[in-house]
């Protein structure tokens, strides 16, 4: 298939090669930085372009990875460009984005859909997407089974997902992801203060990281929280008295678990 990709940061660094490598064609990578959209078309042996009206018009598909905020202006950018040099005699292309908690209908045009993978990124490293779930939606049966087979040439779990539900998918996945992630930074803060390596810490999260494979999240939940040991968790407290954002941080995430422990 022939893919044009429209972003090239973090997800589309891992993306775009995933469908490179499994046989599609990218024609392009638009970036409105041309050094980035230069760096990601040289791993694919795409062209690089910086202005929207110098995008082909002969793609099969339009993947847009940008941020939320900026994905309604390139949408219509995007699809005023293609729509302005449409031929009678081909059939619209498809255009989708891949963001998390944003609506279909975001995308200005009468084909198109979102391809959703459910994963973290970065630049710096590279994912295997035969292991990542992806979500596809589109607005007809014929568009939708275009992402289904696409989505297949990179994942072994594909699955569709209307925008309304995707929601509380991406709601769920800052939980597990941005949330925790924001613990391990808050965890390397206090243990720098005292001279401690943070990867000391690295056993422990691959344990509570490999027990929830195997049991519920509220089961596999310890510590003084979950034990309602009030002493320890005020003392907790106590000692991040000159930290008062992670204090506060600390007493919240302490009710939540003692609450869910009743």
């Amino acid at each position: 298939m022939n893919v044009v990709s429209i972003g090239a940061g973090n997800l589309a660094a891992s993306l775009i090669p995933a469908l490179h490598e499994s046989g599609n064609k990218i024609e392009q990578v638009y970036s409105r930085t041309i050094g980035a959209a230069a760096t990601l078309a040289a791993t694919v042996d795409a062209t690089a372009v910086d202005d929207i009206n110098r995008i082909c018009t002969t793609a099969d598909i339009y993947i847009i990875s940008v941020t939320d905020t900026a994905l309604p202006h390139v949408a219509g950018q995007l699809a005023g460009h293609l729509e302005s040099k449409a031929q009678k005699d081909k059939p619209a292309p498809l255009i989708v984005h891949t963001a998390g908690s944003v609506s279909i209908d975001v995308i200005p045009a009468m084909h198109r859909g979102v391809i959703y993978p459910m994963q973290t990124f970065s630049k710096q490293r590279r994912v295997d997407f035969s292991q990542i779930p992806v979500f596809v939606e589109a607005t007809s049966r014929d568009d939708e089974q275009l992402l289904v087979d696409l989505s297949e040439t990179i994942s072994a779990d594909v699955r569709t997902l209307n925008s309304s539900d995707r929601r509380y998918l991406h709601l769920a996945a800052v939980f597990c992801s941005n949330f925790t992630n924001h613990c391990y930074a808050l965890a390397e803060e206090i243990l720098a203060n005292h001279g401690i390596s943070f990867n000391l810490m690295l056993p422990l999260i691959d344990e509570v990281t490999a027990k929830v494979h195997h049991l519920n999240p509220q089961k596999a939940q310890t510590g003084p929280a979950a034990r309602h040991d009030k002493a320890v968790v005020q003392a907790h407290i106590d000692l991040l008295a000159d930290q008062p954002h992670i204090q506060h941080i600390y007493k919240l995430m302490s009710e939540s678990i003692a609450h869910d422990k009743l």
